[in-house]
């Protein structure tokens, strides 16, 4: 193999540094019937105590090392870990089946890695390996094997790994370990996550990495692009790097309490957060987010083994719109079906269920469900600006139908003498290309649209996103889909109503120079990624990305788009 690999860039950075393999003795599941099922029974409680102490340590050094927020990664640990439907799941398979109990916790904890390691959802898919991270370590113990100490590293190094697990990465001391490299995981994983927050380089999904390395190779990674070099030839090549990187820390840190605003002064640009829980808002915030442009509330419904009753989800709304304070929160309604699945609810079986019962079409065919959602995110309402946003929108009849069924609830909220907000708002996601076409008779009916590119690329060409295959499709840089961004953006000025961007592209450094062109208003991206825009916007004028997304649209392909961002870029 070539000494040049290239993965996905998960936690910015340069390191050089020896290789460390991570190479944890692999667990072996014994079939072996139970012989007392009551001593497998009490086998998997005392582990889990064990387990239980490792991940109250665990969540106590990430206290110290990462904050409040990124520790309660192990709070979630320990939910799944006590989680009682996977509980009663061990204990049916022991009792009626005699499974030993190892066997029993792997049989059961594959099939929840499984379901969510189908979703598309990348936040959710990223959740399998929370699962199979805690009922490894539970099998460890299960089993009276080691559990792999690496707190304990006290040289210079760079870890070469299948993959990081949460409890392993909140161990790294980054005094000594300078980065890691993986064959799988993305960005949203927890260790890339905790990577950024620990400041350690990590290049992931980068495949053969393990079998390309042996101990003490050195290695060179950059966390930003996603490069690796094995045995560098050129070590002054990434040292220039590592120094440039630098800088533009520095820069960027000072892009965390700055306005947002263009070269020649336009400031109406407004850069925010996506993110999956209430624990996430704190990320936003430091990074000098300007609102939550995207709060995912799936993760309610699928961190539980019940629809969430009203209660629990004012709570939870309630607690992210007092956080941000006075800023904008939208709230997008279940977005549930095609690859998301709960375990207490039975989806019927189709053919294609990305194009089928899901989001929109599923809440609004069980309103019961559907209107403790609504008349939690109208309370939570009373306690700042909230956007209850719909998924999956593909017709105004849908449209208007989840609007009056909304109206209706706050109606009979106010009749009930309950407060809800002044600063409410109701829009959609633009994430059916018909929605897009059709956005300017849309835009009289909603108060704003929220794109959902990573669908709407999808749907528009047809390809399947997490298909290898087809990757090659994926292309947010499309003539074709710049096209239908400017329809969507058009057609919500045309009304006065505001445009904004949730999807992965709003914070692809490439892409912001020719959203602003188009004239976008609102860009959500994971909170990291804020500064970085801020940074671009400043030195840009708005005169020169609008010309620069003019010749774009007039483009053929993707490459040609890229080129002209990429010539714009290399004068600022």
């Amino acid at each position: 193999m070539s000494n040049k690999i290239k993965g996905i860039g998960a936690s910015n950075g340069i390191a050089v540094a020896k290789v460390y393999i991570l190479d944890e003795q692999p667990i072996v599941i014994p079939t072996t019937k139970a012989k007392d099922v009551q001593s497998e029974l009490d086998l998997i409680n005392s582990s889990i105590n064990k387990a239980k102490k490792d991940l109250e340590s665990l969540q106590a050094i990430a206290k110290e090392k990462l904050g409040e927020e990124k520790a309660a990664i192990f709070e979630a640990h320990a939910s799944i870990l006590q989680d009682p439907a996977m509980a009663e799941e061990f204990v049916a398979l022991i009792k009626e089946q005699n499974y030993n109990a190892s066997r029993a916790i792997d049989e059961v904890a594959k099939k929840y890695i499984e379901m969510f390691g189908a979703m598309e959802d990348v936040y959710f898919r990223e959740r399998a390996a929370d699962i199979k991270d805690v009922t490894e370590r539970l099998i460890r113990y299960v089993l009276k094997m080691p559990v792999l100490d690496l707190a304990s590293i006290n040289d210079e190094v760079i870890i070469v790994a299948e993959d990081l697990t949460p409890s392993q990465t909140a161990q790294l001391n980054p005094n000594y370990v300078k980065g890691f490299a993986c064959n799988v995981g993305g960005r949203t994983s927890h260790a890339a996550i905790m990577a950024r927050s620990l400041e350690i380089p990590a290049v992931l999904g980068l495949k053969t990495i393990l079998s390309s390395v042996k101990e003490n190779d050195i290695l060179a990674i950059d966390g930003s692009t996603g490069e690796v070099e094995l045995n560098p030839s050129d070590k002054l090549v990434w040292e220039k790097k590592a120094k440039k990187f630098a800088q533009e820390k520095v820069e960027l840190e000072q892009f965390k309490n700055k306005k947002t605003i263009t070269k020649d002064g336009f400031d109406k640009f407004i850069l925010e957060g996506n993110i999956g829980s209430p624990k996430d808002v704190a990320a936003v915030i430091e990074n000098g987010g300007e609102g939550v442009g995207l709060f995912r509330s799936e993760f309610l419904y699928m961190d539980n083994d019940h629809f969430p009753t009203e209660e629990e989800q004012f709570e939870a709304y309630k607690q992210v719109v007092v956080d941000m304070n006075g800023k904008m929160t939208v709230i997008r309604t279940l977005d549930i079906g095609g690859d998301k699945k709960l375990s207490y609810f039975e989806f019927p079986e189709e053919m294609n269920p990305f194009l089928g019962y899901r989001a929109i079409r599923f809440t609004m065919d069980r309103k019961d469900i559907f209107k403790d959602q609504i008349r939690a995110l109208l309370r939570a309402s009373a306690f700042g600006p909230v956007g209850i946003m719909f998924p999956m929108i593909a017709t105004i009849d849908e449209f208007v139908g989840a609007k009056k069924f909304t109206l209706a609830c706050k109606a009979e909220l106010e009749k009930e003498g309950v407060k809800v907000g002044s600063d409410l708002q109701i829009g959609m996601m633009v994430e059916i290309p018909a929605a897009a076409i059709n956005a300017e008779n849309f835009a009289k009916h909603a108060d704003f649209f929220s794109v959902g590119t990573n669908d709407l690329i999808q749907y528009s060409m047809a390809a399947d996103r997490m298909s290898e295959n087809v990757t090659y499709l994926y292309q947010p840089f499309n003539p074709s889909i710049l096209r239908l961004l400017k329809m969507t953006i058009d057609g919500a000025h045309k009304h006065g109503k505001w445009a904004g961007m949730c999807g992965e592209m709003a914070g692809e450094p490439e892409a912001v120079p020719l959203l602003m062109g188009l004239g976008l208003d609102a860009y959500s991206m994971s909170a990291t990624s804020i500064t970085k825009a801020r940074s671009i916007m400043a030195k840009l004028t708005l005169s020169e990305t609008q010309e620069l997304a003019k010749k774009a649209i007039e483009c053929e392909t993707s490459s040609e788009v890229l080129e002209l961002v990429n010539q714009l870029m290399s004068t600022k």
